[in-house]
């Protein structure tokens, strides 16, 4: 079924802040902030992280996935904080886009649910459309996508009732983590889209907080975190890691 063409959209670079974790003439990591939209599109045609990273890296940013997504190969929301690595030319972006189809690209996400949920989890079940919405997801066990999320629980707040988890995606699905975790009953507070509840936060309480990756043309691993924005960290007790060690020891 042939789709009709984007809607053309002139993509300028912006001088827009960026907090750069790590940065060489291949790759770019940053830690995205809250409110800000990953690539362009109808109703966002500029102040994207596109549109930054355009004015921060200067014409060395080869568009790899159509014009409107210079070296971007994964995503995550608007209100969604956290780690992304970003090509910064077309080869290093192709075999990162390789890295992401291999699943050979890992991230670790931390959340902030409502209730307590059990010790750890797998959530398999397939996401797809809400009927009439081109924004909403659902479960759809007969014509969604196969989707599956593991999750752990790190600590508990009895006073607000909230859970503290981290979560591994073993694919990558629209709001998979925002669907998954409202499916069992346990949704993000804050999310104006699954669970508008406003009380203790004003978005949704996911971060990308570890990433880990092969550099695409050195072969070196590299390991990152982001540390939690400070409305998330207002929610949780707990320390955070200020290291990537230990981080992915005995992955669930």
């Amino acid at each position: 079924v042939s789709r009709p063409a984007p809607e053309a959209i002139d993509v300028v670079p912006q001088n827009i802040p960026l907090e750069v974790v790590y940065e060489d003439a291949d790759v770019i990591v940053v830690n995205k902030p809250k409110g800000l939209v990953v690539h362009p599109a109808p109703g966002h045609p500029d102040g994207t992280l596109v549109n930054a990273l355009l004015y921060h890296c200067g014409e060395s940013l080869s568009g790899i996935n159509g014009e409107l997504r210079p070296g971007i190969v994964h995503r995550i929301d608007r209100d969604t904080t956290g780690l992304l690595v970003i090509a910064k030319h077309l080869l290093a972006g192709c075999i990162l886009s390789d890295q992401m189809l291999n699943r050979q690209i890992h991230r670790q996400y931390r959340a902030i649910v409502c209730g307590k949920t059990e010790k750890e989890g797998i959530i398999d079940a397939p996401i797809g459309r809400a009927e009439g919405s081109t924004v909403l997801r659902r479960i759809d066990f007969e014509h969604g996508e196969t989707a599956r999320t593991r999750y752990r629980l790190l600590s508990y707040d009895e006073e607000k009732d909230l859970s503290y988890i981290s979560l591994k995606l073993d694919t990558g699905r629209t709001h998979q983590i925002r669907v998954h975790m409202s499916y069992i009953g346990h949704p993000l507070p804050g999310d104006f889209l699954y669970n508008p509840d406003y009380r203790y936060i004003s978005r949704q309480p996911l971060h990308s907080y570890g990433l880990k990756f092969i550099h695409p043309l050195t072969g070196e691993p590299l390991s990152f975190t982001a540390h939690l924005p400070a409305d998330m960290a207002a929610l949780v007790k707990e320390p955070e890691l200020t290291s990537t060690e230990g981080l992915w020891d005995n992955d669930f």
